[in-house]
């Protein structure tokens, strides 16, 4: 669609793309599930979601939640993981749909529609189910109800919505905390909405969403402030090095952002939001206002790349209002008159052009890599992190099935935590999976929740070495005995395959000192 297209006829509305594009996505999971895997961090979630809890190693704690719901819903299926995702993404569109659809009418809502479909970075997120997945609908969910509070401030139930957007989001992703601070950022800059500060029900919203964290807190004070210290870790610099390797971590901060929201849409976003931080005066008010939840964060992000890595998905919850900006400006060229001018002509069926050409091969891709594997071809395969659990952990559940005592037998993985729990999930019998951290540190929320040692004394363990190294000494002095197994062994193509040792622990008569 174009920027001179006409608006869509009243027969088929937003609503009706969007159940169109769900529809579309729905027929897509059968496929998708045949030919991968859950990636490591979902089934890592879906093991939290096993032991509910206030609070988990490196994040709060909805994600857990919802993966204990989904396995409760769906029996611990693969489908029902992907299902998830898919729903709280149509969600997120539908919420962007309306802010736009309230802003700009109802043509900016089916761009915006869209616009955000066709890029890579929201074919992901209705594909997987993590973290990203809960915090995107909420933030989308409080642009739509601030922007209500700020049109209809009269309106009690607009800040209950704006509350609960608030509150559950900041139970799905330290991120969420920053939209209070723009919140307060916009109302002290935009004049003639200053007002709202002193109103009752600004500060109520605000106090009751971060009452929602009160449990959290109590849970990281028990627990040394875990997650803090984790999230520190993500902002200490690369340190020094050459010019060449900085101008890379620089760049590669771009190309990737430009990557997962299309060359062309991201281009628009970025021009436009840092545009209107530029041209601030001039702007209207609708158009601050996804200025102010962009652009600032935006340009943290780049400074912040000047002396770290950043990880792709952090600044994506700026891009949001950035989309509905892009939409709303090529809706009312009138009201984009201070920058649109210079970009009108085709820029946005060439944002959609491109947009669709990045979907299709991202949708493309993992059927790429399941014919490259049945035929044989000795390419590299992209997706291989997604290939291999399945196999591996039915491999495991005929050992687990063959042991003495297999109703007392847990698993027991080395080497990253998801070895543990993508084992925990793919082995049918689902047994309660555990991680040897030889040197006793907490590295993730393995550590953190009673060890072996205080839960299965007495019991067998199925031990998954993923190396040729014998297993360390330390770990089979914990047991009466050991003995192998054999081996687990999935071709992944190119010479690569996913090799585990496998191992019977006898009855556990301890853990790590």
């Amino acid at each position: 669609m174009s920027a001179e297209s006409p608006a869509p006829g009243r027969r088929f509305s937003w609503w009706h793309l969007l159940a169109v594009i769900f529809l579309l996505r729905l027929l897509y999971l059968p496929l998708f599930c045949s030919v991968t895997d859950l990636a490591g961090d979902e089934s890592y979630y879906w093991e939290w979601g096993r032991r509910p809890d206030w609070g988990y190693y490196s994040k709060p704690p909805m994600i857990g939640w919802l993966m204990g719901v989904t396995g409760l819903c769906t029996g611990h299926a693969e489908w029902g993981v992907r299902l998830a995702a898919l729903l709280m993404g149509t969600g997120t569109l539908a919420c962007l749909a309306l802010l736009a659809r309230r802003m700009f009418g109802e043509r900016a809502a089916w761009l915006t529609i869209l616009l955000a479909a066709l890029t890579p970075a929201n074919a992901a997120l209705n594909l997987f189910f993590t973290i990203d997945a809960p915090l995107l609908l909420c933030w989308s969910a409080a642009l739509l109800a601030f922007w209500n509070c700020v049109d209809q401030p009269e309106r009690t139930r607009h800040w209950v919505f704006l509350t609960l957007a608030l509150g559950l989001g900041n139970l799905s992703k330290q991120m969420m905390l920053v939209f209070p601070v723009i919140t307060l950022l916009f109302l002290s800059l935009e004049s003639t909405k200053r007002f709202l500060l002193r109103r009752p029900a600004l500060w109520v919203s605000l106090a009751i969403s971060l009452l929602f964290l009160a449990p959290v807190l109590i849970w990281q004070a028990q627990h040394h402030w875990i997650t803090l210290e984790h999230t520190k870790e993500h902002f200490h610099g690369t340190g020094q090095h050459g010019i060449g390797k900085w101008l890379v971590q620089v760049l590669s901060f771009p190309a990737a952002q430009a990557l997962l929201f299309s060359p062309v849409t991201w281009a628009l976003m970025i021009f436009l939001t840092l545009g209107g931080l530029w041209k601030w005066k001039v702007l209207e008010l609708r158009q601050r206002y996804l200025v102010i939840f962009s652009g600032p964060a935006l340009v943290v992000f780049f400074l912040l790349a000047l002396r770290q890595n950043i990880n792709p998905n952090w600044p994506a919850a700026f891009h949001l209002s950035a989309i509905v900006l892009v939409a709303g400006s090529a809706h009312d060229m009138a009201a984009a008159a201070w920058a649109w001018g210079r970009i009108r002509g085709k820029s946005i069926t060439w944002a959609l052009r491109v947009g669709a050409v990045l979907c299709l091969l991202a949708y493309l891709l993992p059927l790429y890599s399941a014919v490259a594997k049945y035929a044989k071809w000795e390419v590299a395969d992209p997706m291989r992190r997604l290939r291999g659990w399945k196999e591996s952990g039915e491999q495991a559940g005929a050992m687990l099935a063959r042991v003495p005592r297999p109703g007392q037998t847990f698993l027991l993985a080395l080497g990253h935590r998801e070895n543990a729990s993508q084992f925990a999930f793919y082995t049918p019998q689902h047994p309660k999976a555990y991680r040897w951290q030889s040197d006793g540190k907490v590295a993730s929320q393995y550590e953190i929740w009673p060890s072996a040692g205080a839960e299965q004394q007495g019991n067998d363990a199925l031990i998954l070495q993923p190396s040729d190294k014998p297993l360390p000494k330390s770990l089979t002095n914990v047991f009466t005995s050991v003995e192998p197994l054999g081996m687990i062994d999935v071709p992944l193509g190119k010479g690569e395959s996913r090799k585990w040792q496998v191992y019977l622990g006898r009855e556990l008569k301890g853990w790590m000192e």
